[in-house]
């Protein structure tokens, strides 16, 4: 046990006697997900000229789709593609020169052009069955399905498709705003003053832009009396990198609070072991490795801060809370600081007020009706993002400030980065 003391109040830390045994896989690494964003990382390293070699396949691919509809409309189709194919890889190389995002170029301009071959290729199939089909007919409604009508419909969805790309790339991940909730603990007498926690969550700095500037704004227009931080703290791409590690670490250093800034590792492939905690060194933010920080003000609060690892061991990590969980007094609000939404089942059998977690950036993309495409969980949509609340467990899933890296998009769809600040207080209950 480590003992701090201030003048209003007194924390101290409570580690487990059992020791943590990491899994013998990395068990994130292992899923398919991060297995496709590897296999479609590889274009990262390619010159421009193999870039331009797939982007002309893919645009013969097009012609060859539309040359029954007839060989002008053929040739238009893959002209047209390749203009818009040819404005995403002028957008990508851009960004980084703006200062915006820095992914390299060759796996984002796949992941973007993909969708346009799609649209491009099913269009020409559905123009040539729809003719096909209505000539013998000569259905009044054929004559609308006519290689004119399917090309504007091709020209429209490539044009709505550039939209999309601009808005997700340019305004939304830079849209980054303070969600505001209120929680009520019995651990708290309700004459008690309340307590503001900000949490944040997904930082995964490339190099710091105008997003980490506002997230500092932000931060201080928020005045909160406390922060926890739900790890991922460097973008994927950028792990190792000694400047994206010296940028965390300049971001991580002006973030302080009244009563403490607390954190907790994301993923293993994110956050390593064996490096990550020395980006903490010379700031005010204690990193807690399966360990409970109890705050006791001298106005009678007690709140108990349980901060894990997330080696996204269901079982393992289960046992690990479990333990944590007996080590917070009896009496004292709880909250649990783990980087995914996947505890859920256990947590909500047990008596903790708030789970705060990150993880699924509420899927980075977002479709209307459907919601998060992928969630990186293995509860798949069961958690996406924002509220939950089970048994007496409020769960909250933070869509998270930066973007995850790799292959993944560097682009943020109908889910805009956010930081939450909740005012906890007593209800009276014990």
């Amino acid at each position: 046990m480590f003992k701090q003391k201030t003048e209003s109040f007194t924390v101290s830390y409570y580690s487990p006697t059992e020791p943590r045994i990491p899994p013998a896989a990395d068990i994130l690494e292992d899923r398919w997900l991060h297995q496709v964003f590897l296999i479609t990382h590889v274009p990262a390293t390619w010159p421009a000229w193999k870039l331009a070699a797939g982007l002309l396949i893919a645009a013969l691919v097009v012609w060859l789709a539309w040359l029954p509809l007839g060989v002008t409309g053929a040739l238009l189709a893959a002209t047209l593609y390749l203009i818009f194919a040819l404005g995403d890889w002028l957008l990508l190389w851009w960004l980084p020169h703006s200062g915006r995002s820095f992914g390299p170029v060759g796996p984002q301009l796949y992941l973007k052009t993909a969708p346009r071959l799609g649209v491009a290729v099913g269009l020409a199939v559905i123009g040539y069955i729809a003719n096909a089909w209505c000539d013998p007919l000569s259905l009044s409604f054929c004559r609308l399905v006519t290689p004119p009508t399917i090309f504007g419909v091709f020209a429209l969805l490539q044009l709505a498709g550039t939209a999309v790309y601009l808005w997700g790339s340019l305004r939304e991940p830079f849209a980054l705003t303070t969600s505001q909730r209120s929680i009520t603990s019995p651990g708290f007498a309700p004459d008690a003053p309340p307590l503001r926690l900000l949490h944040l969550s997904d930082l995964h700095v490339e190099r710091l832009t105008r997003r980490e500037a506002k997230l500092l704004e932000l931060i201080e227009q928020a005045r909160p009396d406390l922060i926890v931080i739900t790890g991922d703290f460097l973008n994927l791409s950028y792990v190792d990198e000694p400047i994206a590690r010296a940028e965390v670490r300049k971001l991580l250093a002006k973030i302080q609070a009244p009563y403490g800034v607390y954190a907790t590792l994301g993923s293993p492939p994110v956050d390593r072991r064996a490096t990550t905690p020395s980006l903490f060194e010379g700031t005010a933010i204690r990193l807690l490795r399966d360990e409970v920080a109890v705050l006791t003000w001298a106005d009678g609060r007690t709140l108990s801060l349980i901060g894990m690892d997330c080696d996204h061991d269901l079982a393992g990590d289960a046992r690990i809370f479990e333990n944590l969980l007996k080590l917070t007094p009896p009496h004292s609000a709880r909250i649990l600081l783990y980087h995914s939404p996947e505890l859920m089942p256990t947590v909500r059998n047990h008596p903790v007020d708030l789970y705060l977690c990150g993880h699924t950036h509420g899927g980075q993309i977002r479709v209307p009706l459907y919601g998060a495409i992928l969630t990186s969980s293995a509860l798949g949509k069961q958690y996406e993002m924002g509220p939950y609340v089970e048994q007496d467990t409020t769960l909250y899933i933070s869509r998270g400030i930066g973007l995850e890296g790799l292959s993944a998009p560097r682009m943020r769809l109908l889910c805009p980065p956010e930081i939450i600040l909740f005012t906890l207080s007593g209800n009276g209950r014990k």
